[in-house]
């Protein structure tokens, strides 16, 4: 069985109508969104369990600024959410939480972007393909209402063109919904791991925060809240 050529492609674009123009252009652009969106959820996702293990003895011994150093090499949503709560360590818990959700907040709609147009594909293809349906039939009644049975060449042209458009609408429709509804559940799996590991991060913190308190001496604990109390007032004479 011989292969299709590219003139039978062109040809095959040019009897689906001018719907396949709109058509053509809303399969290049969901392709190319698929591919971006892909590459970049993977980068997002990649070696967070390896990260936040290669950070615990670090940050339990208090050696941020080489936590830091190591977070400078990765990457990611995940990577900047850390990233923001290491740096605010020195801050109390629910100080360093807040930083870590203002970075999440803002990193969750980059892992987002563009699927939204994904999802306008999977709703105009088909409908643009009815479209050159009812175009290509509309073509056809209209050959047989000025020339009767006496051109069937022209009749089964406008019946191919509705059926060419439609089957390119569907497919195109058909090959985006399972690639966008697989890019959406890695979102959110992206989005419930920036909240698992900025939990277990404020875990490590916390539990360095204890350890470093357990091994202050009392004399340092009694200074430090002697220099927080406010100065007794002098008294006066009269």
């Amino acid at each position: 069985m011989p292969l299709p050529s590219l003139e039978n492609g062109l040809d095959l674009l040019h009897r689906g109508g001018w719907v396949m123009v709109p058509l053509m252009a809303l399969s290049v652009v969901s392709v190319t969104v698929m591919i971006e969106r892909a590459l970049f959820i993977r980068e997002a996702a990649a070696q967070n369990e390896q990260m936040i293990e290669a950070l615990r003895p670090l940050l339990l011994e208090g050696r941020f600024d080489e936590a830091l150093h190591k977070m400078d090499r990765a990457s990611g949503p995940v990577a900047e959410t850390m990233r923001a709560g290491i740096d605010a360590h020195r801050l109390p818990m629910a100080d360093i939480e807040r930083a870590m959700e203002e970075v999440a907040l803002r990193q969750a709609p980059l892992l987002s972007h563009n699927l939204g147009a994904l999802d306008t594909i999977i709703t105009m293809a088909p409908l643009l393909g009815l479209l050159g349906t009812i175009t290509g039939m509309i073509r056809a009644f209209n050959v047989v209402s000025t020339a009767g049975s006496s051109a069937p060449t022209a009749i089964t042209g406008g019946v191919a063109e509705a059926l060419i458009a439609t089957a390119t609408g569907l497919s195109i429709a058909i090959v985006t919904l399972p690639i966008y509804n697989f890019l959406s559940e890695r979102v959110k799996e992206i989005i419930g791991e920036m909240e698992l590991r900025a939990t277990q991060l404020l875990n490590i913190l916390a539990h360095g925060k204890r350890r470093e308190e357990r091994q202050t001496p009392v004399s340092a604990v009694l200074w430090r809240d002697k220099a927080v109390l406010p100065a007794s007032p002098t008294p006066r004479t009269y």
